[in-house]
Parts: structure tokens; C-alpha cells; sequence
């Protein structure tokens, strides 16, 4: 029997998390969500299990609420780099769940890396 689509997500998100608890190394992990109205981004420390930095596209202060485009990925991104130097975060390993590294995934990527954050 064919496997649905969301079994596929999540073989794919579990196989991106387990690689990456193999070369973390520490660092904080940045995860992004993306879902068919929004897009969220937390930077994670996994070490604590607490939520360090994190914005939204729901967030009022964006000015963002239900755009889930590019240019709304790529605020976000820069949106998450700057939280990220308040809280003295440097550095981060990304976590693109189980989705693909295409489109707005990689905008928000792009554009956190402009932000200073080095992924």
C-alpha cells in the first residue's frame, strides 16, 4: 500500500532531526513551520528544552497576519536574525522539519543568514 503524504512528512522530519542531533555539537536549532495561511520560525536550545527566540507571521507587530509568501518569509527570516543577536545567539543549526529546502523555506534561511545568524 502506498504511503500518504503525511507519513512521508514525517519519515522525512524525523530523518532531518536525527542527522541533526549528530552534528549539533550544542548549538541552538532554528525550526521553521510552515502551514498553508503561516509560517513560524524558533531558534531552540534542545540541551534545556527551552525556546530562546521565535516570530511569527501571526505576530501584530509584523504586520504579517495570514501571508504566507515570500517577501513575508524573507521578514521573518530577518525578523528571527535580529532576536537571535538580542538573546547573543551567534550561530545555529537549521531544521527545515520535513519540508523540502525550496521557497519560502529557503528565504526564511536566506534571509536570517543576511541577518547575521550564521546557519
Amino acid at each position: 500500500m502506498a504511503n500518504s503524504k503525511r507519513k512521508l512528512f514525517q519519515k522525512r522530519r524525523l530523518r532531518v532531526r536525527n542527522k541533526l542531533r549528530k552534528v549539533n555539537a550544542g548549538r541552538p536549532r532554528l525550526s521553521v513551520h510552515r502551514s498553508s495561511k503561516n509560517l513560524s520560525v524558533q531558534i531552540i536550545d534542545d540541551v534545556n528544552g527551552v525556546t530562546l527566540a521565535s516570530a511569527s507571521t501571526l505576530e501584530k507587530d509584523l504586520g504579517l497576519k495570514g501571508k504566507n509568501n515570500l517577501e513575508a518569509a524573507a521578514k521573518i527570516g530577518s525578523a528571527i536574525a535580529e532576536r537571535a543577536k538580542k538573546a547573543g545567539i551567534t550561530e545555529a543549526q537549521f531544521d527545515r522539519g520535513g519540508f523540502l529546502f525550496h521557497g519560502r523555506i529557503k528565504a526564511v534561511a536566506d534571509a536570517a543568514r543576511e541577518g547575521g545568524l550564521k546557519i
